[in-house]
């Protein structure tokens, strides 16, 4: 039976909902509740971060990206757990302007879809009864969605907190809990987000000081009290492997890969041989396949460079059998990538593409692929969604495109990805954007 859920919101990104988020797992946790968590969206850091909190790995549910079978299929994640928590992205109604396989992508439309109330995280700084009307809005927005109760955060003293309070229960608003200002657990950044959770070097302490400031700053069990029963689940959908055997990158330059994928390849019989780059090692000989994921490689560009025994092993895997990239895995397989003090460092030269963070520029959004050419398992005219997030500039990408990619809302976007036929037989190919599912 799926547990009960709530989804934490807010009305904007840094608002504080991921610390109140692993805050919650740890209090929870700490209580001996089982708490399944998710992630609203394409986001790949945050998830780590929940799984580390918990205890259990975080799952993706995107409404643009995946159709209602998927996202059934994903919710059996929480079998065994009392309790579902769902983080959301960016603020609770953000979504594209056009609709993809079951909703715009907007963390409202996992509300709605799966029954969880919200629980609202509003930054209080700089105003008080005020905030009321913010979370008043918010409650009548979508008559779909349902408002748990708000979490003032960023409170400045006991009297401020009165006068926010004050206001939201002539709203008709129910306060869950008020967080002071508190430093101490905000997690650090970089340009794609938080630092990654196997990088933070004190992680559990730290997971501990949130459990304990959300449990003496909230009402746990009204909380709890305020989940709802969750829609119910189904079976997992397998997800088609690229091989039966497959050699994936893993390690803090080769991070990111959805583990609803990973999940979904095992599910349909596939074996994961994980290698690490940066250990200078190769793809498993018995592999049949290779996947290089997204992740640092940039701040890892001169050992990989380095790393002859990786690259060499690559380059004679590709020659008969195929590997794909996805971003930072398709920059290391190109020519050279050029840092950001603007030095350029040899890659694995599968393919022409030279790539450079020099000059940063964003590129984010929701990408619909269609094949020009067959990417294992997936056929010339495949259409594939996934979502493109990074700041590199491409330099050089004399290769032939691998798909004709639109943003969501149709665009083209010059971001085509590329293959290469090798001498032997393989094919070498990478996109900028990350797999998430096969559109219908």
């Amino acid at each position: 039976m799926t547990p009960p859920g709530l989804l934490i919101s807010a009305p904007a990104s840094g608002t504080g909902k991921t610390t109140l988020m692993l805050g919650l797992l740890s209090a929870f946790r700490a209580q001996g509740v089982v708490v399944q968590p998710f992630k609203s969206g394409p986001d790949y850091i945050d998830p780590a971060f929940h799984t580390a909190a918990s205890g259990r790995p975080s799952v993706n549910l995107d409404s643009w990206a995946m159709g209602p079978d998927r996202i059934a299929g994903l919710l059996s994640a929480a079998e065994g757990a009392d309790l579902i928590l769902a983080e959301g992205s960016m603020g609770l109604f953000d979504g594209v302007a056009k609709p993809g396989e079951t909703g715009t992508g907007a963390s409202a439309d996992i509300a709605a879809m799966l029954g969880w109330p919200v629980v609202l995280v509003l930054d209080v700084s700089g105003q008080a009864q005020s905030a009321a009307a913010v979370a008043k809005g918010f409650a009548m927005m979508r008559p779909d969605v349902k408002l748990a109760g708000v979490v003032l955060n960023r409170v400045a003293s006991p009297r401020h907190e009165a006068l926010v309070r004050d206001g939201m229960a002539q709203a008709g608003i129910t306060v869950l809990g008020a967080l002071p200002r508190r430093s101490s657990i905000e997690l650090p950044e970089r340009h794609l987000g938080l630092v990654q959770a196997e990088e933070h070097p004190k992680l559990a302490a730290m997971l501990a000081d949130a459990g304990a400031f959300i449990a003496e700053n909230l009402d746990l069990n009204a909380l709890r009290a305020a989940a709802c029963p969750t829609l119910p689940s189904a079976a997992p959908l397998a997800i088609a492997p690229p091989a039966e055997r497959i050699a994936l990158a893993r390690d803090a330059a080769f991070s990111f890969v959805y583990p609803h994928l990973i999940a979904g390849w095992r599910a349909a019989g596939a074996t994961i041989l994980p290698f690490s780059p940066l250990a200078d090692e190769g793809p498993d000989a018995s592999a049949q396949a290779c996947w290089l994921p997204g992740g640092y490689p940039e701040l890892h560009a001169a050992q990989l460079a380095a790393n002859t025994q990786f690259r060499s092993g690559l380059q004679r895997f590709a020659e008969t059998r195929p590997v794909h990239g996805e971003c930072g895995g398709y920059m290391a397989m190109g020519a050279g990538l050029v840092d950001a003090k603007g030095q350029r460092h040899q890659m694995a030269g599968l393919l022409g593409l030279e790539t450079s963070f020099e000059k940063r520029r964003m590129h984010l959004g929701y990408r619909l692929a269609t094949l020009t050419a067959a990417l294992a398992p997936h056929p010339v005219g495949a259409r594939l969604r996934g979502h493109e997030f990074h700041y590199a500039t491409i330099l050089a990408q004399p290769d032939a495109a691998l798909a004709h990619v639109v943003d969501a809302t149709g665009a083209g976007v010059a971001e085509s990805g590329s293959f290469r036929q090798q001498a032997g037989g393989g094919q070498s190919s990478g996109t900028f954007f990350h797999l998430i599912a096969e559109a219908t």
